[in-house]
């Protein structure tokens, strides 16, 4: 999840200090991962989650705003967080469902890096006007399938920069429950009904 979540920030999104980077889907594994990435090198946080509980997670992790999408929209709070002017980043994990108000979201020369499609994988009308307009940066990404080469490269970067904050303890892996291997079926129980905060793990 570190490793993801620091190829999306920084490989192809570019964050850098004092920018603001929108993440949803806060309390995923990749996504408090993130939250702690981003604060570790001076960005501004504003996570999506639907739960107030997945949201205080977030928050206690370093978020600047949490958003429950069940009860705003995302778009006017990050209007609101950066005066009007959005984000630089956005990590999505939901796709079609977000587009337009991820697009609405975003700041001139924005980035967008599309990690998953859980809001479905087919946007049915784009205004491709607002992301010449903005000079918007869309990006879609696996990590799995890279070569080999390429995950050697993240890791040994992400050791050298990240490494330090693990082993003090500002960086920490988030864990929701673990499960022994029989369970497994309870533990995908869990995860499809989007219960857990963090990373669910079968102990083998």
């Amino acid at each position: 999840m570190f490793l993801t979540a620091y190829q999306t920030l920084f490989w192809q999104g570019q964050l850098e200090a004092d920018q603001w980077v929108l993440i949803h889907a806060g309390a995923s594994g990749v996504g408090t991962a993130a939250i702690q990435l981003a604060k570790l090198i001076g960005a501004k946080v504003i996570v999506t989650a639907g739960s107030d509980e997945k949201l205080a997670v977030c928050r206690s992790l370093g978020a600047d705003i949490a958003v429950n999408y069940k009860k705003a929209s995302f778009d006017e709070e990050a209007s609101k967080a950066t005066g009007g002017q959005g984000v630089q980043v956005i990590l999505d994990f939901v796709g079609a469902s977000y587009w337009e108000r991820n697009i609405a979201s975003l700041a001139v020369d924005g980035r967008m890096v599309l990690i998953s499609s859980l809001g479905g994988s087919k946007v049915e009308q784009v205004n491709l006007a607002a992301i010449y307009a903005k000079r918007i940066t869309i990006i879609g990404t696996l990590l799995s399938p890279r070569s080999v080469d390429y995950k050697v490269r993240l890791t040994r970067e992400f050791t050298r920069a990240a490494l330090p904050a693990l082993t003090d303890g500002r960086l920490k892996p988030v864990i929701d429950r673990v499960y022994p291997l029989e369970e497994v079926g309870e533990a995908h129980r869990r995860m499809e009904e989007n219960l857990n905060t963090g990373k669910l793990i079968l102990r083998v």
